[in-house]
C-alpha cells in the first residue's frame, strides 16, 4: 500500500492536562511516528463552523464540503450515510441526518447528552420512529430509519438551516449551539411537537425504569443535496468505534478495521478510529488513556512495523480536539532520522 491515512479524533488532550497524561502514556510507536516525519503541521480550527475539525477535515478528503477552514460550511454526510444504509435519496431532494437524543436542562442552561451514552436499542428506536414518521409524513418531511440512533429526514425547503454535528454540540450550552436561519423556529417548533409526542411514551417509561434517560428530543445536521452519483475520492474509507453516521459512509466490510485488513488492500486507504471521542468528550482520561494505549498495540506499533518493512509506503496521522489538529507524515525514509529522539511532545498542541 502506498498512503495511509488514520484520522484520530479526540487524540490531542486538553492543554492543561497534556503533561501530566503524558508522563504516564507509555507508546514508543505513536512517539516515533510523531518524531520521525517529514512534514508536521498544526492547524487551528474555527468553531463557528459548529463541527468538531476532525468532521469537516472528514467532509472535505470525501468530497462532501470545501476546504476544513474555509467560510462556515455544512457537512453534508446524510445522503452518503442513507447510500450506506441501503436506502435511496431522491435525486435533488435536501436530507438531514436525525438522531434521538436526551436534552438536559440545567440551572443556567440546556445541554445535549452524548448519543453514545443513550444505549437507545433498536426494538426501542424502532418504536419512538414508527410515532414519530406519521407526523413528519403529515408535515410533508418525511423520515428515513438508519438505525435505532440514526434517521433520515427529507426537508426540501430547509436549504437555509446551519445545524451543528452532535458531537460539537455535546458539553456545550446548546443556546450558541442550536440551528440557525430562515427555519430555525421551525426547526424548534418540530422538536416541540416531538417532544409531545415522546412524552410519557412507553419506551420512556420503560428506560427510566432501568435507570436510563428519557429520550426527549432529536438533534438535525449534516444536511446535503442528494445527487445520482456518489462524490470520488482517491481513497478507501475504512472505520472503528465510529457512530452508525461515519460508519455507515464505509463499504460494510469496512466498518471493523484492523490493521491487517487494511494493509491488505491495494487502494490508499482512510481510516477513522473513533474510540477516543467519547471519553475526551466526558473528561474520563484515565478511560482515555487506556484507549490510547490500546491504540499503541493494536495499531501504532503494527503500522509503524509495516513502515520499517516496506509494506506501507507512507501514513498520515490528523489528530485533534476541539481547536485544532495536528497534521504529520511519516515513511520508511523519515524513520531512519534516528538524531529525532522520540517524543509524545506533539500531542501537547494547543
Amino acid at each position: 500500500m502506498n498512503q495511509l491515512t488514520l484520522v484520530l479524533p479526540c487524540a490531542l488532550p486538553n492543554a492543561e492536562l497534556a503533561a501530566d497524561l503524558l508522563k504516564v502514556l507509555q507508546a514508543p510507536a505513536l512517539a516515533a511516528l510523531l518524531s520521525r516525519t517529514s512534514s508536521s503541521n498544526l492547524e487551528t480550527f474555527d468553531t463557528a463552523q459548529r463541527l468538531l475539525p476532525h468532521e469537516a477535515w472528514l467532509a472535505h478528503a470525501l468530497g462532501l464540503a470545501p476546504a476544513p477552514n474555509g467560510a462556515a460550511a455544512q457537512a453534508a454526510f446524510a445522503v452518503e450515510a442513507m447510500r450506506g444504509y441501503g436506502l435511496a435519496p431522491a435525486p435533488g431532494a435536501r436530507y438531514f441526518l436525525l438522531h434521538p437524543a436526551h436534552l438536559a436542562i440545567a440551572r443556567s442552561h440546556i445541554s445535549l447528552e452524548d448519543l453514545r451514552q443513550l444505549k437507545l436499542s433498536e426494538e426501542d428506536g424502532r418504536a419512538l420512529f414508527d410515532t414519530a414518521r406519521p407526523y413528519f409524513d403529515e408535515i410533508g418531511q418525511p423520515l428515513a430509519y438508519g438505525d435505532a440512533g440514526t434517521w433520515f429526514m427529507r426537508a426540501d425547503g430547509w436549504s437555509d438551516l446551519q445545524c451543528a454535528s452532535p458531537d460539537g454540540a455535546t458539553t456545550q450550552d446548546l443556546s450558541v449551539w442550536m440551528p440557525e436561519g430562515e427555519h430555525a423556529r421551525a426547526a424548534r417548533r418540530l422538536q416541540n411537537e416531538v417532544q409531545m409526542l415522546w412524552h410519557e411514551h412507553p419506551v420512556n417509561a420503560a428506560r427510566e425504569e432501568r435507570g436510563l434517560k428519557a429520550i426527549n428530543s432529536f438533534w438535525v445536521w449534516g444536511a446535503g443535496l442528494a445527487t445520482a452519483q456518489r462524490p470520488p475520492c482517491a481513497a478507501s474509507l475504512h472505520t472503528a468505534d465510529a457512530p452508525g453516521w461515519l460508519a455507515a459512509l464505509a463499504e460494510p466490510a469496512q466498518r471493523h478495521a484492523s490493521p491487517n485488513s487494511v494493509l491488505a488492500g491495494k487502494q490508499d486507504a482512510l481510516v477513522v478510529l473513533g474510540g477516543l471521542i467519547e471519553p475526551a468528550q466526558a473528561q474520563e482520561w484515565g478511560l482515555w488513556l487506556q484507549q490510547l494505549q490500546a491504540l499503541e498495540a493494536h495499531w501504532f506499533a503494527p503500522l509503524l512495523a509495516a513502515l520499517k518493512d516496506g509494506r506501507l509506503g507512507r501514513l498520515r496521522l490528523v489528530l485533534s480536539h476541539r481547536d485544532a489538529w495536528l497534521d504529520v507524515t511519516t515513511s520508511k525514509h523519515a524513520q531512519r532520522k534516528f538524531w529525532r529522539a522520540p517524543t509524545l511532545n506533539k500531542l501537547k498542541a494547543s
